[in-house]
Order: structure tokens, then sequence, then C-alpha cells
């Protein structure tokens, strides 16, 4: 039996609709500036964009109703709702969620400015928030995705808006890295992104899938 110097955490997991196991979280990928507005949004320019990822650690994961804590370190925390590729065997898609890529927007403007990293501004503790996971195909390839903040939309998009699709995103991160199963893949956020502070319930939907939503505390 392996010792080891202090007990291991647990094993990070999500929920998986009318399935009583759990789909363990082995680690997030997460493509950048994936639908057109929202890459001119952010000062860039979508007919020159060519794929790149950032990551989170898969403790990042926020589930089962839980509520994320404001982070330390800023005062500019933006959410972006996205859909979520779940990652099976052989490296494919086998389900999907709705999620939302907390970032801490401040610090991920300074280390542009400084071409430094932005773990700081996107790895951060509890920055995945997660619904359950639906097994299968996507129910709605071009479904609404909407993220409301105390029942105010501030996002609203279609799937079909993204500059690559699911399958070009494996495939994308598929040469970078071996995708194994438990991998979770957020596929980018549409434009509107905006700020949230404590108190503030972010409610994600995406046509075809559970609903996510949780509270900012």
């Amino acid at each position: 039996m392996t010792a080891f110097l202090f007990e291991p955490r647990p094993q990070p997991s999500l929920p998986i609709i009318g399935d009583a196991r759990r789909f363990p979280v082995r680690r997030i990928l997460c493509v950048g500036q994936n639908y057109a507005a929202h890459a001119r949004e952010m000062g860039s320019d979508p007919e020159k964009q060519t794929p790149f990822f950032f990551s989170k650690p898969a403790d990042a994961v926020v589930t089962d109703g839980a509520d994320p804590a404001y982070p330390s370190a800023t005062a500019q925390l933006h959410y972006e709702a996205e859909l979520v590729a779940a990652i099976g065997e052989g490296g494919r898609i086998v389900g999907w969620a709705a999620g939302c890529d907390l970032t801490r927007r401040d610090l991920q403007a300074q280390a542009k400015a400084a071409g430094r990293p932005w773990d700081a501004a996107k790895g951060f503790d509890q920055s995945a928030p997660c619904g359950a996971i639906t097994l299968g195909a996507l129910p709605k390839p071009d479904g609404s995705i909407v993220l409301t903040v105390n029942g105010e939309t501030r996002q609203s998009s279609v799937l079909s808006d993204m500059i690559l699709n699911p399958d070009q995103i494996v495939a994308a991160a598929g040469g970078l890295w071996t995708l194994q199963p438990g991998d979770l893949i957020f596929t980018g956020t549409p434009s509107g992104v905006g700020p949230v502070v404590r108190g503030d319930k972010v409610a994600v939907a995406i046509e075809g899938l559970a609903p996510l939503s949780f509270e900012i505390v």
C-alpha cells in the first residue's frame, strides 16, 4: 500500500444526468476567444485568430449546487458562459455541460500588457463552475447559450456562432496534448462578458443541457 505524507485530496468529479456514476475530472483546458464578437470585444481580430488554450486545475471545478467564493487579489471578477465538452476513452467527446469560466479580468489585463502567463487570472480556486454532464451527442449544436446575472440577460448567442466547432477544438487540443478520459474542454464564450460581485446570482442555460446556477459568496 502506498503511504502518503498527507491524505490526498478527494477526486474532483461532476454528476451525470440519469446516471449514478460520476465523471472524474482529470484537467480543464479552455479555448480562448472562440466567438467572433467576443474576440472583438477583447480587442482581437477574429479573422486573424488561431486556436489558443489556457488551463485550470481540476480542483477549480465547482459543482453540485456549490457557490464559488469571490477570489482574492481582484476588483474585476468576470463571468464567461461556456459549453463544456467532456472527454472519454480515445480522446473523444462523450458528454456536455454548461460551464462558467470565472476570470480575474484586471489580472488578465496586467498579464497581457506584460506578456506574462494568465495562470493567476484564469486558474484560481473555484474558477470553473460546471453543471451536470449530459452523455451522448450534443442535443442542439446550434442551440442557444444564455447567461443571466440576477435574472438580467448579459450574454445571449447560439453555439453555431463558434469560430471553431467542438470537434475542431478537440482536434486542435489533441495536437498539443494527449487527451485522456476525464479531461474537460471549455469551448469559449460569447460576447457580453462583464463583472460580478458578492451576492450576485449567475445562471447559464444551454439549450438541451442541464442548467448551471450559483451565487458569488
